[in-house]
Protein backbone atom coordinates (compact mmCIF):
# COMPACT_ATOMS: atom_id res chain seq x y z
CA UNK A 1 0.00 0.00 0.00
CA UNK A 2 1.28 3.46 -0.96
CA UNK A 3 1.00 6.54 1.21
CA UNK A 4 -0.76 9.54 -0.37
CA UNK A 5 -0.62 12.95 1.35
CA UNK A 6 -3.43 15.34 0.41
CA UNK A 7 -2.67 18.93 1.41
CA UNK A 8 -5.58 21.35 0.94
CA UNK A 9 -7.24 23.87 3.26
CA UNK A 10 -10.72 22.81 2.04
CA UNK A 11 -11.99 19.65 3.83
CA UNK A 12 -14.46 18.91 1.02
CA UNK A 13 -11.63 19.02 -1.55
CA UNK A 14 -9.56 16.56 0.48
CA UNK A 15 -12.43 14.17 1.11
CA UNK A 16 -13.65 14.38 -2.48
CA UNK A 17 -10.18 13.55 -3.84
CA UNK A 18 -9.83 10.62 -1.46
CA UNK A 19 -13.25 9.32 -2.54
CA UNK A 20 -12.38 9.57 -6.25
CA UNK A 21 -9.02 7.83 -5.86
CA UNK A 22 -10.29 5.08 -3.56
CA UNK A 23 -13.23 4.31 -5.87
CA UNK A 24 -11.01 4.09 -8.96
CA UNK A 25 -7.96 2.48 -7.29
CA UNK A 26 -9.35 0.57 -4.30
CA UNK A 27 -6.90 -0.58 -1.61
CA UNK A 28 -3.90 1.07 -3.26
CA UNK A 29 -3.40 4.07 -0.98
CA UNK A 30 -3.23 4.97 2.67
CA UNK A 31 -4.51 8.55 2.87
CA UNK A 32 -3.00 11.32 5.00
CA UNK A 33 -4.78 14.70 5.21
CA UNK A 34 -3.13 18.07 5.90
CA UNK A 35 -5.09 21.35 6.07
CA UNK A 36 -2.11 23.71 5.68
CA UNK A 37 1.55 23.86 4.65
CA UNK A 38 2.96 23.45 8.15
CA UNK A 39 0.91 20.28 8.78
CA UNK A 40 1.92 18.97 5.35
CA UNK A 41 5.62 19.29 6.25
CA UNK A 42 5.13 17.67 9.68
CA UNK A 43 2.98 14.79 8.36
CA UNK A 44 5.36 14.23 5.47
CA UNK A 45 8.34 13.84 7.82
CA UNK A 46 6.33 11.52 10.04
CA UNK A 47 4.76 9.33 7.31
CA UNK A 48 7.18 9.70 4.37
CA UNK A 49 4.50 9.62 1.64
CA UNK A 50 5.16 8.11 -1.77
CA UNK A 51 2.99 10.80 -3.41
CA UNK A 52 1.90 14.24 -2.18
CA UNK A 53 -0.75 16.37 -3.87
CA UNK A 54 -0.45 20.02 -2.81
CA UNK A 55 -2.80 22.97 -3.18
CA UNK A 56 -0.77 26.13 -3.82
CA UNK A 57 -3.07 28.52 -1.97
CA UNK A 58 -3.16 27.54 1.70
CA UNK A 59 -3.04 29.79 4.78
CA UNK A 60 0.33 30.28 6.47
CA UNK A 61 3.03 28.31 4.70
CA UNK A 62 1.88 28.10 1.08
CA UNK A 63 1.93 25.01 -1.10
CA UNK A 64 5.05 25.91 -3.06
CA UNK A 65 7.00 26.85 0.06
CA UNK A 66 5.94 23.59 1.73
CA UNK A 67 6.87 21.66 -1.43
CA UNK A 68 10.34 23.21 -1.42
CA UNK A 69 10.92 22.14 2.20
CA UNK A 70 9.44 18.64 1.73
CA UNK A 71 11.42 18.01 -1.47
CA UNK A 72 14.64 18.85 0.35
CA UNK A 73 13.87 16.37 3.13
CA UNK A 74 12.08 13.73 1.04
CA UNK A 75 13.71 13.65 -2.41
CA UNK A 76 11.98 10.38 -3.41
CA UNK A 77 8.42 11.68 -2.84
CA UNK A 78 6.50 12.52 -6.02
CA UNK A 79 4.65 15.83 -5.91
CA UNK A 80 1.51 16.99 -7.72
CA UNK A 81 0.59 20.67 -7.52
CA UNK A 82 -3.03 21.84 -7.94
CA UNK A 83 -4.35 25.39 -8.09
CA UNK A 84 -7.38 27.34 -9.20
CA UNK A 85 -5.17 29.96 -10.88
CA UNK A 86 -3.73 29.48 -14.34
CA UNK A 87 -0.53 31.42 -13.69
CA UNK A 88 2.55 30.52 -15.72
CA UNK A 89 4.74 31.70 -12.86
CA UNK A 90 3.21 29.13 -10.49
CA UNK A 91 3.56 26.31 -13.00
CA UNK A 92 7.15 27.20 -13.81
CA UNK A 93 8.16 27.38 -10.14
CA UNK A 94 6.33 24.16 -9.25
CA UNK A 95 8.05 22.21 -12.02
CA UNK A 96 11.43 23.73 -11.18
CA UNK A 97 10.98 22.49 -7.59
CA UNK A 98 10.50 18.95 -8.87
CA UNK A 99 6.73 18.61 -9.10
CA UNK A 100 5.67 15.81 -11.43
CA UNK A 101 2.38 17.45 -12.46
CA UNK A 102 0.71 20.89 -12.40
CA UNK A 103 -3.09 20.52 -12.42
CA UNK A 104 -5.75 23.22 -12.65
CA UNK A 105 -8.93 23.06 -10.58
CA UNK A 106 -11.47 21.74 -11.18
CA UNK A 107 -9.57 18.70 -12.44
CA UNK A 108 -11.28 15.96 -14.37
CA UNK A 109 -11.49 12.63 -12.61
CA UNK A 110 -9.91 10.82 -15.56
CA UNK A 111 -6.96 13.20 -15.53
CA UNK A 112 -6.33 12.68 -11.81
CA UNK A 113 -6.56 8.90 -12.00
CA UNK A 114 -4.27 8.77 -15.03
CA UNK A 115 -1.65 10.78 -13.09
CA UNK A 116 -1.89 8.56 -9.99
CA UNK A 117 -1.70 5.36 -12.04
CA UNK A 118 1.36 6.63 -13.88
CA UNK A 119 3.13 7.63 -10.67
CA UNK A 120 2.34 4.30 -9.00
CA UNK A 121 3.79 2.54 -12.04
CA UNK A 122 6.95 4.68 -11.77
CA UNK A 123 7.25 3.83 -8.06
CA UNK A 124 6.79 0.11 -8.79
CA UNK A 125 9.52 0.24 -11.41
CA UNK A 126 11.87 2.07 -9.05
CA UNK A 127 11.22 -0.47 -6.30
CA UNK A 128 11.88 -3.32 -8.74
CA UNK A 129 15.12 -1.71 -9.93
CA UNK A 130 16.21 -1.08 -6.35
CA UNK A 131 15.50 -4.70 -5.39
CA UNK A 132 17.46 -5.94 -8.39
CA UNK A 133 20.36 -3.67 -7.44
CA UNK A 134 20.28 -5.01 -3.86
CA UNK A 135 20.20 -8.59 -5.17
CA UNK A 136 23.17 -7.87 -7.43
CA UNK A 137 25.07 -6.19 -4.59
CA UNK A 138 24.34 -9.20 -2.40
CA UNK A 139 25.61 -11.57 -5.09
CA UNK A 140 28.70 -9.45 -5.67
CA UNK A 141 29.40 -9.35 -1.92
CA UNK A 142 29.21 -13.16 -1.90
CA UNK A 143 31.39 -13.51 -4.99
CA UNK A 144 34.13 -11.07 -3.95
CA UNK A 145 35.68 -13.38 -1.31
CA UNK A 146 35.60 -16.23 -3.86
CA UNK A 147 37.30 -14.07 -6.50
CA UNK A 148 39.81 -12.86 -3.93
CA UNK A 149 40.55 -16.43 -2.86
CA UNK A 150 40.99 -17.38 -6.52
CA UNK A 151 43.54 -14.59 -6.91
CA UNK A 152 45.33 -15.77 -3.77
CA UNK A 153 45.55 -19.29 -5.25
CA UNK A 154 46.97 -17.89 -8.48
CA UNK A 155 49.67 -16.11 -6.48
CA UNK A 156 50.41 -19.28 -4.47
CA UNK A 157 50.50 -21.73 -7.38
CA UNK A 158 53.62 -21.77 -9.53
CA UNK A 159 52.14 -20.93 -12.92
CA UNK A 160 54.03 -19.81 -15.99
CA UNK A 161 51.26 -17.56 -17.32
CA UNK A 162 50.20 -14.75 -15.02
CA UNK A 163 47.78 -12.86 -17.25
CA UNK A 164 44.74 -14.18 -15.36
CA UNK A 165 46.11 -13.01 -12.01
CA UNK A 166 46.78 -9.54 -13.37
CA UNK A 167 43.31 -9.32 -14.88
CA UNK A 168 41.62 -10.54 -11.70
CA UNK A 169 43.60 -8.11 -9.55
CA UNK A 170 42.48 -5.29 -11.85
CA UNK A 171 38.83 -6.39 -11.57
CA UNK A 172 39.11 -6.53 -7.78
CA UNK A 173 40.86 -3.14 -7.79
CA UNK A 174 43.81 -4.59 -5.86
CA UNK A 175 46.95 -3.62 -7.81
CA UNK A 176 49.82 -6.10 -7.65
CA UNK A 177 52.51 -3.48 -7.20
CA UNK A 178 54.78 -3.46 -4.13
CA UNK A 179 53.71 -5.78 -1.33
CA UNK A 180 54.50 -8.92 0.61
CA UNK A 181 53.01 -12.22 1.72
CA UNK A 182 52.17 -13.30 5.25
CA UNK A 183 51.66 -17.00 6.02
CA UNK A 184 49.84 -18.09 9.17
CA UNK A 185 50.62 -21.75 9.99
CA UNK A 186 48.33 -23.17 12.68
CA UNK A 187 49.98 -25.40 15.27
CA UNK A 188 47.17 -27.78 16.09
CA UNK A 189 44.33 -29.52 14.33
CA UNK A 190 41.88 -27.14 12.68
CA UNK A 191 38.60 -29.00 12.61
CA UNK A 192 36.43 -28.68 9.51
CA UNK A 193 33.56 -27.03 11.36
CA UNK A 194 35.93 -24.35 12.67
CA UNK A 195 37.56 -23.51 9.35
CA UNK A 196 34.84 -21.17 8.12
CA UNK A 197 34.73 -19.32 11.44
CA UNK A 198 38.52 -18.92 11.51
CA UNK A 199 38.58 -17.73 7.89
CA UNK A 200 35.70 -15.27 8.39
CA UNK A 201 37.14 -13.83 11.60
CA UNK A 202 40.72 -13.47 10.36
CA UNK A 203 39.67 -12.15 6.96
CA UNK A 204 37.43 -9.57 8.61
CA UNK A 205 40.28 -8.51 10.91
CA UNK A 206 42.83 -8.25 8.09
CA UNK A 207 40.41 -6.32 5.84
CA UNK A 208 39.77 -3.85 8.65
CA UNK A 209 43.50 -3.23 9.01
CA UNK A 210 44.38 -3.44 5.32
CA UNK A 211 41.39 -3.08 2.92
CA UNK A 212 43.48 -3.81 -0.20
CA UNK A 213 44.78 -7.12 1.11
CA UNK A 214 44.18 -10.53 -0.49
CA UNK A 215 43.25 -13.37 1.87
CA UNK A 216 43.29 -17.04 0.89
CA UNK A 217 41.08 -19.74 2.33
CA UNK A 218 42.38 -21.98 5.10
CA UNK A 219 44.35 -24.72 3.33
CA UNK A 220 46.20 -27.57 4.98
CA UNK A 221 46.63 -25.77 8.31
CA UNK A 222 47.82 -22.52 6.75
CA UNK A 223 46.46 -19.29 5.36
CA UNK A 224 48.16 -16.85 3.00
CA UNK A 225 47.66 -13.09 3.18
CA UNK A 226 49.02 -10.73 0.54
CA UNK A 227 49.49 -7.16 1.76
CA UNK A 228 49.96 -4.13 -0.47
CA UNK A 229 52.60 -1.64 0.65
CA UNK A 230 51.52 2.03 0.58
CA UNK A 231 53.97 4.14 -1.41
CA UNK A 232 54.17 6.67 1.43
CA UNK A 233 55.54 4.10 3.93
CA UNK A 234 59.29 3.45 4.16
CA UNK A 235 60.70 -0.10 4.07
CA UNK A 236 61.50 -0.04 7.79
CA UNK A 237 58.06 1.37 8.60
CA UNK A 238 56.44 -1.28 6.40
CA UNK A 239 58.37 -4.07 8.11
CA UNK A 240 57.16 -2.82 11.48
CA UNK A 241 53.57 -2.56 10.27
CA UNK A 242 53.52 -6.09 8.90
CA UNK A 243 55.05 -7.49 12.09
CA UNK A 244 52.50 -5.64 14.19
CA UNK A 245 49.65 -7.00 12.05
CA UNK A 246 51.09 -10.53 12.34
CA UNK A 247 51.33 -10.24 16.13
CA UNK A 248 47.73 -9.05 16.29
CA UNK A 249 46.70 -12.03 14.14
CA UNK A 250 48.39 -14.34 16.64
CA UNK A 251 46.52 -12.70 19.48
CA UNK A 252 43.13 -12.89 17.70
CA UNK A 253 43.67 -16.55 16.82
CA UNK A 254 44.68 -17.55 20.34
CA UNK A 255 41.93 -15.58 22.07
CA UNK A 256 39.03 -16.60 19.83
CA UNK A 257 39.99 -20.13 18.79
CA UNK A 258 42.53 -21.29 21.37
CA UNK A 259 44.97 -22.11 18.56
CA UNK A 260 48.70 -21.48 18.45
CA UNK A 261 49.93 -19.97 15.22
CA UNK A 262 53.34 -19.40 13.65
CA UNK A 263 53.52 -16.51 11.19
CA UNK A 264 56.11 -15.95 8.51
CA UNK A 265 56.47 -12.71 6.55
CA UNK A 266 58.09 -12.52 3.12
CA UNK A 267 60.13 -9.67 1.67
CA UNK A 268 58.54 -6.84 -0.30
CA UNK A 269 58.32 -7.57 -4.03
CA UNK A 270 56.19 -6.46 -6.95
CA UNK A 271 53.94 -8.04 -9.57
CA UNK A 272 52.72 -11.63 -9.62
CA UNK A 273 56.11 -13.35 -9.64
CA UNK A 274 57.28 -11.16 -6.79
CA UNK A 275 54.21 -11.86 -4.67
CA UNK A 276 54.68 -15.61 -5.27
CA UNK A 277 58.33 -15.39 -4.25
CA UNK A 278 57.30 -13.50 -1.11
CA UNK A 279 54.78 -16.28 -0.37
CA UNK A 280 57.45 -18.98 -0.41
CA UNK A 281 59.72 -16.78 1.67
CA UNK A 282 56.89 -16.44 4.19
CA UNK A 283 56.43 -20.23 4.29
CA UNK A 284 60.16 -20.64 4.87
CA UNK A 285 60.11 -17.99 7.62
CA UNK A 286 57.13 -19.65 9.34
CA UNK A 287 59.23 -22.82 9.75
CA UNK A 288 62.27 -20.99 11.17
CA UNK A 289 60.81 -19.53 14.38
CA UNK A 290 62.69 -19.65 17.65
CA UNK A 291 60.87 -21.36 20.53
CA UNK A 292 59.53 -18.18 22.12
CA UNK A 293 58.75 -16.32 18.89
CA UNK A 294 55.44 -16.30 17.04
CA UNK A 295 56.41 -14.10 14.11
CA UNK A 296 59.44 -14.32 11.83
CA UNK A 297 60.32 -11.92 9.00
CA UNK A 298 62.31 -13.32 6.11
CA UNK A 299 64.43 -10.14 5.95
CA UNK A 300 65.59 -10.78 9.51
CA UNK A 301 66.60 -14.33 8.56
CA UNK A 302 68.69 -12.95 5.71
CA UNK A 303 70.54 -10.72 8.14
CA UNK A 304 71.57 -13.59 10.40
CA UNK A 305 71.40 -16.72 8.22
CA UNK A 306 73.53 -17.15 5.11
CA UNK A 307 71.21 -19.92 3.82
CA UNK A 308 68.29 -17.51 3.67
CA UNK A 309 70.25 -15.02 1.59
CA UNK A 310 70.22 -17.32 -1.42
CA UNK A 311 66.68 -18.60 -0.86
CA UNK A 312 64.18 -18.34 -3.69
CA UNK A 313 61.38 -20.36 -5.22
CA UNK A 314 63.95 -22.53 -7.02
CA UNK A 315 65.41 -23.64 -3.66
CA UNK A 316 62.17 -25.26 -2.49
CA UNK A 317 63.20 -28.50 -4.16
CA UNK A 318 66.34 -28.55 -1.96
CA UNK A 319 64.30 -28.49 1.26
CA UNK A 320 62.41 -31.76 1.65
CA UNK A 321 60.25 -30.58 4.55
CA UNK A 322 59.20 -27.37 2.84
CA UNK A 323 58.60 -29.13 -0.46
CA UNK A 324 56.38 -31.70 1.23
CA UNK A 325 54.49 -29.00 3.09
CA UNK A 326 53.80 -26.91 0.00
CA UNK A 327 52.98 -29.94 -2.19
CA UNK A 328 50.53 -31.20 0.40
CA UNK A 329 48.87 -27.79 0.66
CA UNK A 330 48.53 -27.44 -3.12
CA UNK A 331 47.16 -30.97 -3.46
CA UNK A 332 44.56 -30.20 -0.82
CA UNK A 333 43.64 -27.01 -2.68
CA UNK A 334 42.92 -29.03 -5.80
CA UNK A 335 40.90 -31.62 -3.88
CA UNK A 336 38.86 -28.93 -2.13
CA UNK A 337 38.11 -27.15 -5.39
CA UNK A 338 37.07 -30.41 -7.05
CA UNK A 339 34.86 -31.22 -4.06
CA UNK A 340 33.26 -27.76 -4.23
CA UNK A 341 32.63 -28.20 -7.96
CA UNK A 342 30.96 -31.57 -7.42
CA UNK A 343 28.80 -30.16 -4.62
CA UNK A 344 27.65 -27.33 -6.89
CA UNK A 345 26.85 -29.80 -9.69
CA UNK A 346 24.91 -32.04 -7.30
CA UNK A 347 22.77 -29.04 -6.34
CA UNK A 348 22.37 -28.08 -9.99
CA UNK A 349 21.33 -31.59 -11.04
CA UNK A 350 18.84 -31.81 -8.17
CA UNK A 351 17.38 -28.46 -9.25
CA UNK A 352 17.12 -29.64 -12.87
CA UNK A 353 15.50 -32.94 -11.90
CA UNK A 354 12.84 -31.09 -9.94
CA UNK A 355 12.06 -28.66 -12.77
CA UNK A 356 13.08 -30.24 -16.09
CA UNK A 357 9.47 -30.34 -17.32
CA UNK A 358 9.25 -26.55 -16.90
CA UNK A 359 10.66 -23.93 -19.27
CA UNK A 360 14.10 -24.23 -17.64
CA UNK A 361 17.17 -22.50 -19.08
CA UNK A 362 20.89 -22.93 -18.40
CA UNK A 363 20.92 -19.33 -17.10
CA UNK A 364 18.22 -20.22 -14.54
CA UNK A 365 20.28 -23.09 -13.15
CA UNK A 366 23.54 -21.13 -13.19
CA UNK A 367 21.82 -18.34 -11.28
CA UNK A 368 20.52 -20.85 -8.72
CA UNK A 369 24.05 -22.10 -7.95
CA UNK A 370 25.55 -18.57 -8.25
CA UNK A 371 27.86 -19.30 -11.19
CA UNK A 372 28.57 -17.51 -14.43
CA UNK A 373 26.47 -19.28 -17.16
CA UNK A 374 29.49 -19.80 -19.44
CA UNK A 375 31.57 -21.27 -16.62
CA UNK A 376 28.65 -23.43 -15.41
CA UNK A 377 28.11 -24.77 -18.94
CA UNK A 378 31.80 -25.67 -19.19
CA UNK A 379 32.09 -27.54 -15.86
CA UNK A 380 28.69 -29.21 -16.38
CA UNK A 381 29.86 -30.80 -19.64
CA UNK A 382 33.26 -31.71 -18.15
CA UNK A 383 31.79 -33.44 -15.10
CA UNK A 384 28.54 -34.87 -16.55
CA UNK A 385 29.84 -35.88 -19.99
CA UNK A 386 26.98 -34.13 -21.81
CA UNK A 387 25.73 -30.61 -22.37
CA UNK A 388 23.00 -29.02 -20.29
CA UNK A 389 20.54 -29.26 -23.22
CA UNK A 390 21.35 -32.94 -23.81
CA UNK A 391 20.94 -33.66 -20.09
CA UNK A 392 17.50 -32.01 -19.92
CA UNK A 393 16.42 -33.64 -23.19
CA UNK A 394 17.39 -37.08 -21.91
CA UNK A 395 15.44 -36.54 -18.68
CA UNK A 396 12.38 -35.48 -20.65
CA UNK A 397 12.49 -38.46 -23.00
CA UNK A 398 13.03 -40.88 -20.09
CA UNK A 399 10.01 -39.32 -18.40
CA UNK A 400 8.00 -39.62 -21.63
CA UNK A 401 8.84 -43.33 -21.91
CA UNK A 402 7.83 -43.87 -18.29
CA UNK A 403 4.49 -42.12 -18.90
CA UNK A 404 3.82 -44.19 -22.02
CA UNK A 405 4.59 -47.36 -20.07
CA UNK A 406 2.55 -46.62 -16.97
CA UNK A 407 -0.26 -44.22 -17.90
CA UNK A 408 -2.92 -44.15 -20.58
CA UNK A 409 -2.16 -40.75 -22.02
CA UNK A 410 -2.29 -39.56 -25.59
CA UNK A 411 1.01 -38.63 -27.21
CA UNK A 412 -0.09 -35.01 -27.12
CA UNK A 413 -0.67 -35.23 -23.38
CA UNK A 414 2.70 -36.93 -22.88
CA UNK A 415 4.34 -34.16 -24.91
CA UNK A 416 2.91 -31.46 -22.65
CA UNK A 417 3.61 -33.45 -19.46
CA UNK A 418 7.35 -33.58 -20.16
CA UNK A 419 7.72 -29.91 -21.03
CA UNK A 420 7.32 -29.73 -24.82
CA UNK A 421 4.75 -27.42 -26.38
CA UNK A 422 4.94 -28.70 -29.96
CA UNK A 423 4.01 -32.39 -30.52
CA UNK A 424 5.83 -32.46 -33.87
CA UNK A 425 9.04 -31.21 -32.29
CA UNK A 426 8.60 -33.72 -29.45
CA UNK A 427 8.30 -36.54 -32.01
CA UNK A 428 11.51 -35.48 -33.77
CA UNK A 429 13.43 -35.28 -30.50
CA UNK A 430 12.04 -38.64 -29.31
CA UNK A 431 13.09 -40.37 -32.53
CA UNK A 432 16.54 -38.78 -32.41
CA UNK A 433 17.13 -40.08 -28.87
CA UNK A 434 15.47 -43.52 -29.06
CA UNK A 435 15.75 -44.30 -32.78
CA UNK A 436 11.98 -44.84 -33.14
CA UNK A 437 8.96 -42.55 -33.39
CA UNK A 438 6.81 -42.15 -30.27
CA UNK A 439 3.76 -43.50 -32.19
CA UNK A 440 5.62 -46.74 -32.96
CA UNK A 441 6.84 -47.03 -29.37
CA UNK A 442 3.34 -46.47 -27.94
CA UNK A 443 1.75 -48.94 -30.38
CA UNK A 444 4.34 -51.58 -29.52
CA UNK A 445 3.58 -51.12 -25.82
Amino acid sequence: MYRLLIADDEPLEREGLECIVERSMPGIFQFIHASNGRMAIEYAEENRPHIAIMDINMPGIGGLEALREMKRRLPDTRFIVVTAYDYFKYAHEALSLGAKEYILKPAKQEQLIEVFQRLVKEIDQEIHIRMRELELRQKVSQLLPLAENELALMLMLDQTVDTSAEQLSEWLDIPLNHGCAVVAAFNGEVYTQKKNKIYDQLRSFVKTQSPNSIVSSLINQHMAIFLRKPSSVSENGWRQQTKQLAEQLCSVTEQHFDLKVSIGIGSTHCRTEGYRKSYFEAIFASTMLDKEDKVCHFDELKQRDVNANSFGTDEISNDGTLQSYVSSALQQMREQREEQTLTVLDRAKQYIQERFTDDLSLEDVADFVHLNPHYFSKIFKQQCGETFIDYVTRLRIEKAILLMNTRKLSLKEVCFEVGYKDPNYFSRVFKKITGVAPTWYKDEK
